[in-house]
Formats: structure tokens, C-alpha cells, sequence
């Protein structure tokens, strides 16, 4: 791994926010300073965490902010199932934000594990 963009879970993580900002934008429109923003800034987070530890020198470091994005994409899947039940996202829509939210949170648990194990060696 050279940098950041290398890491699937980074590219599969920048086309679950570009998906999730089509999707908000079929949010009405007083929710625009609420669960629109707050549910973009928690996505855009995974991502930006991701490169943001992969700029960082040490593995440790690294660790830290994969947990960060883990911690962005726990709220990306609480803030989808409140936009469901309040019938902002149709229920494909969720289904198919959910399957992938739930994706990269195993693939970041999965990374957090590799960097452990070589912490520990």
C-alpha cells in the first residue's frame, strides 16, 4: 500500500458518499441544516479519516483514525435508519445504503485487525 488510494475501502467509501449525496438530495428541504448535513458531513468523514491516518507516520496513528471512520460510519447507519423511518429514502434506497454501509464498516474492522496484528509484531 503506497498511499490512501490504493486501499479499496477508500474507493469503495468515496462512491458510498457520492450514492449518499444523490440520495439527500431527495431530502425535503427543511432538513437541509439537519439529518441532510449531518448524515454528508458523518459519511464524508470515512474517507477523509482513512487518508487522514494513511498521511500519519506511525501505525498507531493509522489505528486511531481507521477508528475514527469506524466510529463515522456507525452514524452513517444510525442517521439512514432515522431518514427511513421518517420516509425521507425509499426503502430500496436504504436497503441497498445499508448492505454497503454495513460493507465498508467489516472491510474498516477488517483493515483495523491487519494494522493491529502487524502493531503487535
Amino acid at each position: 500500500m503506497k498511499t490512501h488510494k490504493d486501499l479499496e475501502v477508500w474507493k469503495e467509501s468515496i462512491d458510498f458518499v457520492t450514492e449518499l449525496y444523490k440520495v439527500t438530495n431527495e431530502f425535503p428541504k427543511s432538513e437541509q441544516y439537519g439529518l441532510t448535513s449531518q448524515i454528508r458531513r458523518a459519511a464524508i468523514s470515512v474517507p477523509s479519516n482513512i487518508s487522514e491516518g494513511f498521511a500519519r507516520k506511525g501505525i498507531k496513528e493509522k489505528i486511531r483514525f481507521l477508528y475514527i471512520a469506524l466510529g463515522s460510519n456507525s452514524e452513517v447507519e444510525t442517521q439512514l435508519i432515522i431518514a427511513n423511518n421518517l420516509d425521507f429514502v425509499n426503502n430500496e434506497d436504504f436497503e441497498s445504503l445499508e448492505t454497503n454501509n454495513k460493507n465498508l464498516g467489516k472491510r474498516l474492522i477488517n483493515l483495523i485487525r491487519f494494522f493491529e496484528r502487524k502493531n503487535n509484531s
